[in-house]
């Protein structure tokens, strides 16, 4: 994906400013930064979530494979498919495991019966879910530990075949071990997907990110490769912040 001068507004409240940044393929792209920077706004203008939003408006432009999904005649039920998002705190439906992750390919009309239970089965596996799982696929999503939820809910997204996973906060409601086991996913996922993730800890985006923005005020500020953003960062705004100077 690419964003080229994308500004926000809500109102005459102007969240967003002059962002620019190209997002790699098959690689995790961190954006950090303090409390209402734009870091969450900036990540949902990536499948257009803020056309939700009463009173908000983007301008500049935000290509994925070279098309930008801005222009008034995107098809916003095919761009979600294609860039899913998960959220803080996990949402799985209050359904089984099975019919949560059958049901994104049965709304697209992508599979039926076996070929259906053979996605469902992928999609869990992707996610290490479908060992701890697969004798209890009728059990309900909710009796599941917060870690197994947010697996649960990044098998949904996969079972639909994006591009593209965007990750707000994942983390941010599990504990240590949990965060850790989700981490581990995101490494293995991004063999396959493109990753935005996210984060007010800044060593988590350290551990799994291989590149990162930060962003302030609603600009960003810096944008580099994980190592050196938080090593060598050129902006002293950057510094300050990977410093916990201040944020």
């Amino acid at each position: 994906m690419r964003a080229r001068g994308v500004d926000l507004f809500y109102g005459h409240f102007q969240a967003l400013k002059a962002v620019s940044m190209d997002i790699r393929d098959r690689a995790i792209t961190a954006i950090i930064g303090p409390s209402g920077c734009g870091k969450s706004t900036f990540l949902r203008c990536l499948n257009r979530m803020n056309d939700l939003v009463e009173g908000a408006r983007v301008t500049g432009h935000i290509e994925l494979d070279g098309a930008d999904i801005l222009a008034r005649n995107t098809d916003l039920h095919n761009l979600r498919k294609r860039v899913g998002m998960v959220f803080q705190r996990p949402n799985p439906f209050p359904l089984s495991v099975y019919e949560n992750v059958a049901y994104g390919p049965e709304v697209h009309r992508m599979a039926w019966g076996a070929d259906l239970k053979d996605v469902v089965r992928r999609s869990l596996e992707a996610t290490g879910l479908w060992e701890e799982l697969k004798d209890n696929l009728q059990r309900p999503a909710l009796e599941l530990s917060p870690e197994q939820q947010q697996r649960l809910c990044i098998s949904r997204l996969v079972a639909v075949e994006p591009e593209v996973l965007l990750m707000d906060e994942p983390c941010s409601a599990l504990d240590p071990i949990a965060t850790a086991k989700v981490e581990e996913l995101m490494r293995q996922l991004k063999e396959k997907y493109c990753i935005i993730i996210v984060t007010h800890n800044m060593q988590q985006a350290a551990r799994v990110s291989d590149e990162t923005g930060f962003m302030l005020l609603g600009e960003l500020v810096e944008f580099d490769q994980t190592s050196r953003l938080f090593t060598r960062p050129r902006d002293k705004r950057t510094e300050d912040y990977v410093m916990g100077r201040y944020g």
